[in-house]
Formats: structure tokens, C-alpha cells, sequence
């Protein structure tokens, strides 16, 4: 399967990154009201494997308490898949950051979100996995 870069993709297409890149660079600006504004009121968030949190209050308390590590997220390539007003978007991703502590982090993964077109042509995320190299990870931790 193809991944595309920005300039390879459809005007659809490009509508949905945009969404994702808002997200991702208001995450990294600290600006959590501008990030609640890419999600549909009833979206899910996994900020944990298999920890879904839904509601707005709770997705917001989330990505707030969050920001305690100072992360900084970094993307890899895109690839997004649209099916009428359903759309799939993949990406690798990277963090870097702090706890409290002053112990460094550095993770990485796999985002896997889907968005729905809303009435206005706008692409919110309903579903935001960025946890999908879990399944990849065996019972012993490994892959």
C-alpha cells in the first residue's frame, strides 16, 4: 500500500491531514481548546491501549494532565484512506519529553484515527488510537 506525502494527495485527503497537523502542532503549542475543536463531541481517545476515554470533559482532563511530561510529538509519514464521509488516517509518531522528576522520555507508535466529514466539508476525529503498535507486542513484551 502507498503512503503519500501532502503534496501527492487529494483535496479530501489534504482535508483530513490538515485536521491531523492542527491537532498535532496545537498539541505541541500547549493549546488544548484548539485541539478539543478536532474531535466530534462524542469521540473516543485512547491514551492508554485499551483505556477509551469518551466525553469531551474527560478527553480534555486527559490531554491536560498530558502535558505533565512537556511532550513533543513528531509525525512520519501519512497515509489516509476515505470511504464517502469516513476517513482512516495511519501515521508513525515520536515523543520526547520530561517527567515531573526530570527524567526523560522518548516513545514512539503508531496512530491510527478516524474522522467523519462533518455538514460543513470539515474532517473531526471520532476515534483516536495512537496506540496501535499494541497489537503488535507479544504476551512477553516483544515484538
Amino acid at each position: 500500500m502507498k503512503t503519500f506525502d501532502a503534496q501527492e494527495m487529494n483535496m479530501e485527503q489534504t482535508k483530513v491531514l490538515g485536521t491531523i497537523n492542527k491537532m498535532g502542532s496545537s498539541y505541541n503549542t500547549r493549546d488544548i481548546d484548539v485541539v478539543m475543536r478536532t474531535y466530534e463531541e462524542s469521540a473516543v481517545v485512547l491514551f492508554e491501549p485499551g483505556s477509551p476515554v469518551s466525553g469531551a470533559i474527560a478527553i480534555k482532563a486527559a490531554f491536560e494532565d498530558s502535558l505533565a511530561v512537556n511532550p513533543h510529538f513528531d509525525f512520519g509519514k501519512h497515509e489516509v484512506i476515505i470511504a464517502g464521509d469516513i476517513a482512516l488516517h495511519l501515521t508513525p509518531w515520536t515523543m520526547i519529553g520530561k517527567t515531573p522528576d526530570g527524567h526523560s522520555i522518548n516513545q514512539s507508535g503508531l496512530s491510527a484515527a478516524v474522522l467523519r466529514k462533518q455538514a460543513d466539508g470539515e474532517w473531526l476525529m471520532v476515534i483516536d488510537n495512537p496506540h496501535g503498535q499494541s497489537l503488535l507486542v507479544t504476551q512477553d513484551g516483544t515484538n
